[in-house]
């Protein structure tokens, strides 16, 4: 999944040149907060069992 939205973050960044900035922005701005919710989700899990 991490190599998937890493994937679609590049994709982005190749349209940005063809899309305004805000949709541009807003999608980089989705892809980062799901980036982090991932992060947080695998790493919890890890703390919490020490």
């Amino acid at each position: 999944m991490l190599l998937f939205a890493l994937a679609a973050l590049g994709l982005l960044a190749g349209a940005a040149v063809h899309t305004t900035m805000p949709v541009f922005l807003a999608a980089a701005g989705a892809i980062a907060a799901w980036l982090l919710l991932f992060g947080a989700r695998e790493h919890l899990p890890r703390l919490l069992r020490r």
